[in-house]
């Protein structure tokens, strides 16, 4: 359908690359008493590891039950509540960017290109729906000549990045910052072409066009053989991409980098297309974004000036985006970030801001509402990758019962990855009893791993489960015990 689609087809469809860790199979407990047994295949889990699980059935009633009532790091576990919230709270339609023209005393119109919180739109040549090309041919087919391009990303206040995230993760498609103006999900596709051996490799920064977004600072060596071990350094508010290290003769890398200026990234790529088309441009492309302070501090508000009224022209065109489900659906099969964030602003638009606070505040009051204990959890953002967060296995086992039961429930589910089939768990629960009978988020961060949602165990009956790892030691893994706990629940129900 579009570009983004194309994408997640694409991921769904690629193999996860493995985790290193103990086969389920040779994981067996051996007393009878699943509780017993149970925590026996947890203790084969890397020696420190810290477990939180809970199973119910339907109604509530407890399956089994280890530390449920403890706080964990839930990572990407994050986005069941954040799209439960999105679920209950927008509307259908997602809000599409727009363009108008702005009138300039003494000149020709700035081109304002208007971010709304969607996180569909795409620069890129092959892009089938909701695409910049619209926008750029409706200012085209007005004007021949404009002063400027500014993204305006003042829709939400500028908070490009969530409190407790780490600082490694800025920079990469995985942390990159947060507007309501994006494009092309705000990162940029590098492709790392090896040379002769001895040589550095060509490095090509999409989507192309007449100039890139960025310099590169090519510091990467061709050898003839080993392990590929390129580096990309960015810092914020540069412009410059420093490649180094070394790539195999033979063997093409390619990954993404996240984007620090988003708004700034939409208008220079709607000014690349205005170009192409030959409108003529006075000046480079600008952002500009709502100060925090503006409206979510009110001391803040009162020592700062307030600019005087602009009467703003109506939309010389607006974007169409993606339905609100298939925008849930690409947070949860494939884990993404800034949609997840952008689904959490949106909400807070609706009573607030637009802030995190404000989205904050409206996660809790859906909570509140639907019974979860209060106690169970604290969140910083809407994706997971805040430290910050907290959860427990009563809380988000609580949150999917609750899920289940509403009118949006089996879209819900629906969204979640499937147990050997697709997205995040392609690769896990496959060729056991539970593949294709199992509707889960993973969640995956430093020392973190997590897993909440639903199964059909070995009766037949639908059970509901949450179960975290954390403090789990660097380089090891506790996915195969935690595979290996749930399907031993799933055979004994």
């Amino acid at each position: 359908m579009l570009k983004t689609f194309a994408w997640l087809t694409l991921a769904l469809a690629v193999p996860i690359a493995a985790t290193a860790q103990t086969p389920i199979a040779t994981i067996r407990p051996a007393s009878g008493l699943l509780e017993q047994d149970v925590r026996a295949v947890l203790q084969q889990a890397p020696t420190g590891t810290r477990f939180g699980l809970l199973v119910t059935r339907a109604d509530g009633t407890v399956v089994v039950a280890i530390d449920p009532d403890r706080r964990f790091i839930p990572a990407s576990n994050t986005k069941l509540f954040t799209t439960a919230l999105a679920l209950s709270r927008l509307p259908a339609t997602v809000p599409g960017n727009g363009v108008r023209l702005e009138s300039r005393r003494g000149g020709p119109p700035d081109a304002v290109l208007i971010g709304r919180g969607d996180p569909w739109m795409s620069a890129w040549a092959d892009c089938l729906a909701d695409c910049l090309s619209t926008l750029a041919d409706a200012v085209a087919a007005r004007t021949r000549k404009i002063n400027r391009v500014i993204g305006d990303a003042t829709h939400f206040p500028d908070q490009r990045w969530s409190p407790g995230m780490s600082w490694n993760n800025i920079g990469t498609d995985s942390g990159t910052a947060i507007a309501a103006l994006s494009a092309d999900a705000n990162t940029l596709n590098v492709a790392v072409t090896p040379g002769a051996v001895g040589s550095p490799p060509k490095i090509a920064v999409a989507p192309f066009h007449a100039a890139p977004y960025l310099t590169v600072r090519n510091e990467a060596v061709t050898v003839a053989e080993g392990r590929r071990a390129l580096h990309f350094e960015w810092a914020v508010n540069g412009r410059a991409l420093r490649v180094y290290g070394t790539i195999p003769r033979g063997e093409p890398y390619l990954d993404e980098v996240g984007i620090d200026d988003p708004a700034h990234f939409a208008a220079w790529s709607l000014e690349q297309l205005l170009k192409a088309r030959g409108v003529r441009i006075a000046q480079p492309a600008i952002s500009r974004y709502r100060h925090p302070g503006l409206i979510d501090d009110p001391a803040s508000r009162a020592a700062l000036p307030v600019p005087p009224p602009v009467q703003q022209a109506p939309d010389l065109a607006t974007l169409a985006p993606p339905s609100l489900i298939d925008e849930v659906i690409v947070v949860n099969k494939v884990s993404q970030n800034l949609y997840a964030e952008l689904l959490l602003r949106r909400v807070a638009r609706i009573d607030g801001t637009g802030s995190l606070a404000d989205g904050v505040a409206a996660m809790q009051a859906m909570l509140a509402a639907a019974g979860v204990p209060r106690e169970g959890y604290d969140f910083a953002d809407g994706s997971g990758m805040s430290t910050y967060n907290r959860v427990s296995p009563r809380a988000t086992a609580a949150l999917l019962r609750w899920a289940g039961s509403q009118p949006w429930g089996a879209d819900f589910r629906n969204s979640l990855p499937i147990g050997g089939t697709d997205g995040t768990l392609r690769r896990r629960f496959a060729d056991t009893p539970l593949q294709g009978r199992l509707w889960a988020k993973t969640g995956t961060l430093n020392a973190t791993s997590a897993l909440g949602g639903y199964l059909r165990a070995a009766s037949g009956e639908e059970l509901i489960f949450a179960i975290y790892a954390n403090d789990v030691p660097d380089g090891q893994s506790a996915l195969a015990a935690m595979d290996a706990a749930i399907l031993l629940v799933a055979a004994r129900n």
